[in-house]
């Protein structure tokens, strides 16, 4: 049955309907596959053969009556150690986290994945606090890119990344603060999401606030509609939810791009240095979203390079991660957390603020830009995956991960739609990332232009052999 670890949660879920295959079926072909690939990749903190087979089994049992519980029953899905997940603890990557206690709540996306049926195959590696865009922790070691095992996976939602990628389950859960859905997506050649802010509920609020966004990363644009249409279901515990969309995820996700306008920026006006074989692939995306009747122009946001900005945040939230953690407890802490940490705390709330000004502008910035380009489309990433456990490619003269992810935290700091479809791979056989983003509430759209590039063959990659 390993060839079911090949198949989308949209193909098991019609194989399930039809009885060609049951929900334990896939689930022991996933866990096999899971225990396969974890030595070479470290995709996972925990695989849970036990619970997942038990749940398979009890949805098994509801498709042979004809009662499915919702629109995932019995699809394998993983969840990154930074999300809530009732019956075991979230180490978020840190050794300073007693995994002691009740852990009996679930996160609103697991809570609402596990109301449509889906079978839960184990958590999935982080960085410490999910602090950088690749992943590594003190608590769980280096996670390694199945295309490559030399080379990161990206993070820091990498080994959801790696998960899906390797066919160790179809759906997984990422969250995304700067980058790290779409990041390790791009590194990893599959598909990744970040929603518009507040579109899927997140508890507890993260230390970073209105930064991170909770997404699905799975094989194909399909895929993560379905998702979307269990993930955005509402939960009181997040004030800052947005109200329920008008209609589903999947029901527009055909009407294609004809007539869209499409604004492309290879660089984001010069300012970022793309190697020559992502801008080649990038291209080829773009025009293969013309041929199929999107009006595009080279077209570049008015904004610069808001990166001081983001890092005031984003340091201040890690600052107040560990703000009541003792002294030993802070020596346990990843060295670029602790120094990141120690920045933070240099911020007085002037600065703050000041960077939330920067924030409102280029939201201004962007919703003006959207009144004529339906979408923006750039390379998710300026290079392929680099060296693994290193925070910045050798020799890139980069001090922090923000250096060679600029076309990713620009749209967290907006709250936009944000996806990356893989497009190619470069001459190591690494792969590519185009990024498509849209304006605030028009996540369909953004999923209609990434359903285009599949089905017109512009997007999607060969899956990685063996690791």
């Amino acid at each position: 049955m390993s060839e079911l670890t090949d198949l989308t949660a949209v193909q098991l879920v019609e194989g399930y309907r039809k009885g060609e295959f049951s929900p334990v079926d896939a689930v022991r072909a996933v866990l096999r596959r899971a225990e396969e690939v974890q030595p070479a990749v470290n995709a996972f903190v925990r695989i849970e053969p036990e619970t997942a087979l038990e749940q398979a089994e009890a949805s098994a049992a509801r498709w042979l009556r004809g009662e499915p519980r919702g629109l995932v029953d019995g699809v394998p899905v993983s969840v990154k150690d930074l999300l809530l997940m009732r019956g075991g603890p979230t180490l978020r990557g840190s050794r300073t986290i007693r995994p002691q206690g009740a852990w009996d709540e679930d996160a609103p996306s697991v809570a609402r994945l596990r109301e449509h049926g889906a079978v839960f195959t184990g958590r999935t590696t982080t960085p410490e606090f999910g602090w950088k865009a690749v992943t590594d922790s003190p608590q769980s070691g280096i996670t390694r890119n199945p295309y490559d095992t030399s080379r990161t996976s990206g993070g820091s939602s990498g080994g959801s990344a790696v998960a899906v990628a390797a066919g160790a389950g179809p759906l997984s859960l990422g969250t995304d603060g700067g980058g790290s859905v779409r990041i390790p997506a791009a590194f990893c050649g599959i598909f990744g999401l970040k929603p518009t802010y507040g579109r899927v509920p997140l508890y507890p609020a993260s230390p970073f606030g209105t930064l991170a966004h909770v997404g699905p990363m799975t094989r194909d644009a399909a895929d993560a509609a379905l998702m979307m249409d269990v993930i955005t279901g509402p939960d009181a515990r997040d004030w800052s939810q947005l109200a329920p969309g008008a209609g589903d995820f999947r029901a527009r996700l055909g009407e294609g791009v004809r007539g869209l306008r499409v604004a492309y920026s290879p660089s984001l006006g010069g300012q970022v240095a793309v190697r020559p074989a992502v801008a080649a692939a990038v291209r080829r995306a773009v025009e293969c979203l013309a041929a199929q009747g999107a009006y595009v122009e080279e077209a570049d946001p008015d904004f610069p390079e808001p990166v001081e900005a983001f890092q005031t945040l984003w340091f201040s939230g890690a600052a107040r991660v560990v703000q009541h953690m003792s002294h030993a407890q802070r020596e346990l802490l990843d060295p670029g957390l602790r120094e990141v940490c120690a920045q933070g705390a240099r911020y007085s709330a002037l600065d703050y603020l000041a960077a939330v000004d920067v924030r409102m502008d280029l939201g201004r910035r962007m919703g003006r830009f959207h009144q004529t380009h339906d979408l923006l489309v750039t390379p998710t990433l300026p290079i392929t995956a680099f060296e693994a456990g290193a925070e910045v490619p050798k020799g890139s003269g980069h001090r922090r991960w923000t250096g060679w992810a600029p076309f990713t935290y620009p749209f967290n700091l907006t709250q936009q739609p944000a996806a990356t479809v893989p497009c190619g791979v470069d001459g190591d056989g690494l792969p590519i990332g185009v990024q498509i983003v849209g304006a605030r509430h028009a996540d369909t759209v953004v999923l209609r232009a990434a359903h285009a590039l599949y089905e017109a063959g512009g997007g999607g990659i060969t899956p990685p052999g063996r690791v």
